[in-house]
């Protein structure tokens, strides 16, 4: 796997006080701008992540929600494959509060940027990937909480392959979500299990299985791959907005995984199958697909850690969000950012 090099491209403007000293820029997404940095009282090279949160109310949920899962996870359940944040940087006020700087290891990047450099994975780089996004997972899905947004630009890989699931802005609470919004097309387990059949899909070609330009299309390239839903399928679609859009569509029949990736092996197709299923009560559990042959040369129950369950007064601000203005947000967010306890001092983290 190729190293990172460093980057040419100008140094972001970044409020870190006198621990940190900036070296280059990694990326810019919508969410944030990161950049290279030292904590200078350990030398400890690091990522540092600057978010403005307070433009508008969704994005200050979702990074409420990015920062307390992230604490969550670090504080209840060791699990390395998910990202830990090391330090956040403490504001001098709450009036003076404007972004959020989180420093992390920087010895990651996104798997995509591997898939832009790489012709081709190994398969056992391909099972690998999979299983730690898995053992991730079933950490994730034990404590009742669904990530929503599993796809290879949220999966970071250092050096030696090991992989940590990063972004979970748009994670959800089940217990905090209303009965009506789940199942099909709602916050269930399930739908994670159908981003890693498509993670590992794209693993194996090298490119997205679904690169749909909206709704719609996404559906049409969805059903050429795994034909028309059965009747019990059908009515089994909470949307009627989806309904109707496919009961419009002519009949299409479902199409091989082995045609579509000939060079796959047995068990990853098997994989394919099990998880990228139209009806999400037939998709593997991540419990299944941890027991899965794909991944059988990692498989370790004994390794696989599970965390407590989320308790639903931690996502009590998501229940109240219709009555939450933009400063009360900005007070939780301040509050969250002061009570962090830094962990860039400890080695090992």
């Amino acid at each position: 796997m190729s190293s990172r090099k460093s980057s040419s491209k100008p140094l972001p403007k970044f409020d870190i006080g006198e621990d940190y000293q900036l070296l280059y820029a990694l990326g810019q997404g919508a969410y944030g701008t990161v950049a290279a940095g030292i904590y200078k009282p350990t030398g400890r090279q690091v990522a540092i992540k600057r978010i403005l949160p307070f433009d508008h109310t969704l994005c200050c949920l979702r990074t409420l929600r990015e920062l307390k899962l992230l604490k969550f996870f670090s504080e209840s359940c060791v699990n390395e494959n998910i990202i830990t944040v090391l330090d956040i940087v403490k504001p001098a006020s709450l009036e003076s509060f404007k972004e959020i700087y989180c420093s992390s290891r920087n010895s990651c990047r996104p798997i995509c940027t591997e898939l832009s450099r790489t012709q081709h994975l190994t398969d056992d780089h391909c099972q690998y990937f999979i299983y730690q996004t898995l053992r991730a997972l079933k950490t994730i899905h034990s404590a009742d909480i669904v990530h929503r947004d599993l796809k290879p630009a949220n999966l970071l890989l250092n050096a030696n392959c090991d992989l940590k699931i990063c972004d979970f802005g748009l994670a959800r609470s089940i217990k905090t979500t209303a009965p009506t919004a789940k199942g099909q097309g709602g916050y269930d387990r399930a739908v994670d299990l159908w981003a890693v059949g498509c993670i590992l899909a794209e693993l194996i070609s090298g490119r997205p299985l679904f690169p749909g330009r909206d709704y719609s299309h996404q559906l049409d390239l969805v059903l050429d791959v795994i034909g028309t839903p059965t009747l019990d399928e059908f009515y089994a679609i909470t949307s009627r907005r989806s309904r109707e859009y496919i009961r419009s569509l002519p009949i299409r029949r479902k199409r091989s995984f082995a045609s579509l990736f000939p060079h796959a092996s047995a068990d990853a197709i098997d994989f394919l199958q099990k998880t990228l299923t139209f009806d999400p009560k037939k998709r593997m559990t991540v419990e299944e697909a941890l027991e899965h042959p794909y991944v059988a040369a990692y498989h370790d129950a004994d390794d696989e850690p599970a965390a407590e369950s989320v308790s639903p007064e931690y996502f009590q601000f998501d229940l109240d969000k219709e009555q939450l203005s933009k400063d009360d947000l900005k007070k939780l967010l301040y509050d969250e950012v002061m009570s962090f306890q830094p962990i860039i001092n400890n080695p090992t983290a």
